[in-house]
């Protein structure tokens, strides 16, 4: 089989060729209606969610500004996935550059990666809430809160900047059709005919790694949080406190459950349909964006306050 170096594959393939939803090719232009409407929704929920927490001085507390920076990342995240994705759904718009998307890949991984710090650096704001109430603003002052968000930022382009790289090593020699409706990393190692084990092996690392430490760390802050609630006399104490961490836990549920399904399925679901795979994984990128401002807005009494005064000062 004729093979060709880096620099002539991009000179003779200089694009890949999205298909979409393979199998429901008929069916595209309906399954675009729901995700459009999701980006809507994470566009208008996570501009609000920003917007209120820059101009309300009184929310500018670990919990709050925590929360802007998962608004922030899911403005990318959502960004990143649903343009192009409704654009091939809808538009038939179906080739993508080499380097477009090599760069949707690594925004797409990378604020993964920061959205599961975000949701860390969360678990940690409710666990010092919680078991260390008297000296919650003094641990987590806006120092504090300044350098976990640069930690997080760091994080994320440190560990997936060599997704792309990596890649650029690897020759195209067949057909650069991608089983997807966005460049995702997996989906792109697999069309190359040459040795892809270090790819393969470092993308496993870095999902273990980021979603295996993050995941111990979080059931660490509220295995705690559990202990000290159970130690406080009387049930509506109790429920008051676990109340707190009720917006956080569906946070974390609306994002790593699909996730970690999405990312199963695609490495050992052989026998999961490949359209179904691809949905559950657009659909990764794109629920929690379009939920987070609403589980916050409706258990959040400050946000739905303040929500609901914009609102009545615009009518």
């Amino acid at each position: 089989m004729m093979t060709f170096s880096n620099s002539s594959w991009r000179l003779l393939q200089p694009s890949f060729f999205l298909m979409g939803i393979p199998g429901l090719e008929e069916s595209q232009h309906w399954i675009a209606l729901p995700l459009c409407v999701l980006y809507v929704l994470a566009v208008m929920g996570n501009v609000t969610i920003i917007f209120i927490i820059w101009t309300d001085s009184s929310l500018h507390q670990p919990m709050y500004l925590f929360l802007a920076m998962l608004s922030g990342i899911d403005l990318v995240l959502a960004s990143s996935t649903a343009p192009k994705t409704l654009a091939v759904l809808l538009a038939h718009a179906h080739e993508i550059g080499y380097t477009f998307c090599l760069i949707q890949m690594f925004f797409i991984h990378a604020f993964s990666s920061m959205e599961s710090g975000v949701l860390v650096a969360m678990a940690l704001d409710r666990y010092v809430a919680i078991c260390h109430p008297l000296h919650h603003s003094t641990i987590l002052h806006p120092g504090i809160i300044g350098r976990i968000g640069i930690a997080v930022l760091v994080r994320g382009l440190v560990l997936l900047l060599p997704f792309p790289i990596l890649l650029q090593r690897l020759l195209f020699c067949r057909a650069t059709i991608i089983g997807h409706a966005y460049c995702e990393h997996m989906a792109v190692v697999k069309l190359a005919c040459s040795e892809t084990t270090v790819n393969r092996a470092y993308g496993l690392a870095v999902a273990l790694l980021v979603v295996g430490l993050d995941v111990v760390a979080i059931g660490i802050s509220y295995a705690l949080i559990l202990q000290t609630v159970l130690k406080v006399p009387g049930g509506e104490a109790r429920l008051k406190a676990f109340s707190t961490c009720g917006s956080h836990i569906c946070v974390i549920l609306i994002f790593y459950v699909p996730g970690i399904f999405s990312f199963l399925t695609h490495r050992f679901g052989h026998h999961v349909p490949h359209h179904i795979h691809v949905l559950l994984a657009t659909l990764y990128l794109l629920v929690p964006p379009a939920l987070n401002p609403l589980v916050y807005g409706v258990k959040t009494q400050q946000i739905r306050q303040r929500v609901l005064r914009v609102f009545s000062l615009k009518g």
